[in-house]
């Protein structure tokens, strides 16, 4: 009993971030829909854990929800806790969580332009970030700001320290945003498609970059719609469908092993590396409409196995072994 009491508590020591039945909704002209329905996952110290799955499944919507990111209105967080080390970012104030963000917990948004303030120059954003969470004179931060510019690919990063985002390309507002999300070392990294405007050899250099902070224990939450950046990143993956996480497990169990159908259905679209030209295999209909989801399984008019009991109720989440679980009927019953 003693030694099982024990192997709880290093299990949770190794927990950083604990999410727990987060249900996020919107009101808006049209109406009120849920965008993340009843979502519960956890991340460990060092690990990296990827949120998969098409536009519109609610993925951003959960990523902003943990540093309590949601414009309100119109988003409002019905339900839910999340625990980052050791306390509900919940049950924080402003105040509070203004420490948290950027120190420990650090965002890289989709849209750099719009994360970015077009009225101020590069190197003032940066530095105000390192003199809000950190006691160094100012011309040390800017040469710490102007550091991480050049570690990011920055070319003649004392120039762009003076520039406003709007002079830069895509990309390198991107870059910069990464700079300012690991600059602090913070505990947690939040990425939201974090290298889509980048060119194949700085997306190289930038994991390199995120590996190197792994080595310090920094976990990171990202998302992507990249099965090869999911595959050489992460650790554990998340699949979310029409606001729910229909699928976890370790990165060999979801690629080798997947159990739900639309996990199945993603896998297969992937292009093979093989000499054969095979057409992509795709995954037929859209996501539903967030104001029209069907009730009971939201997967179910795009599955090729539903049955009646799909249409009438939505699937627990079964344990398939190993911390494997799967949101769907055809798991009943089967051996874990």
């Amino acid at each position: 009993m003693q030694t099982t009491d024990l192997n709880l508590q290093d299990e949770q020591k190794e927990l950083l971030l604990s999410v727990r039945d987060l249900t996020v909704s919107f009101s808006v002209d049209d109406g009120t829909f849920t965008a993340a329905d009843s979502i519960s996952f956890d991340v460990k110290t060092g690990e990296t854990v990827g949120l998969v799955g098409e536009s519109g499944c609610g993925k951003s919507v959960t990523a902003l929800s943990i540093p309590r990111l949601i414009p309100s209105p119109p988003g409002t967080i019905e339900s839910g806790e999340i625990w980052f080390e050791g306390q509900d970012l919940m049950t924080l104030n402003s105040s509070a969580l203004r420490d948290i963000r950027g120190r420990d917990i650090s965002m890289i948004f989709q849209e750099p332009l719009s994360a970015l303030s077009p009225l101020h120059r590069i190197g003032q954003q940066m530095i105000e970030t390192i003199l809000l969470h950190q006691d160094k004179p100012r011309k040390q931060a800017w040469e710490i700001a102007e550091g991480w510019l050049k570690k990011v690919g920055i070319p003649d990063a004392g120039d762009r320290m003076f520039a406003y985002p709007f002079q830069l390309s895509g990309g390198m507002q991107q870059r910069i945003m990464i700079a300012m999300a690991l600059m602090l070392s913070p505990r947690l990294i939040i990425a939201d498609e974090p290298t889509t405007a980048l060119d194949v050899t700085t997306q190289a250099q930038i994991f390199a970059l995120i590996r190197d902070m792994k080595q310090h224990q920094t976990s990171m939450l990202l998302i992507t719609h990249d099965m090869g950046v999911v595959w050489e990143m992460c650790d554990r993956i998340l699949v979310m469908y029409a606001s729910r996480i229909v699928e976890t497990g370790s990165r060999e169990d979801v690629f080798f092993n997947p159990r739900h159908p639309y996990t199945i259905g993603l896998l297969q679209a992937i292009p093979k590396l093989t000499g054969l030209r095979e057409p992509l295999k795709d995954i037929p209909g859209q996501v539903p409409s967030p104001f029209d989801y069907p009730k009971g399984c939201h997967f179910q008019a795009r599955c090729v196995f539903a049955m009646d009991r799909c249409r009438e109720s939505s699937p627990p989440a079964y344990d398939c072994g190993q911390g494997h679980r799967a949101a769907c009927f055809l798991m009943e019953g089967r051996p874990a």
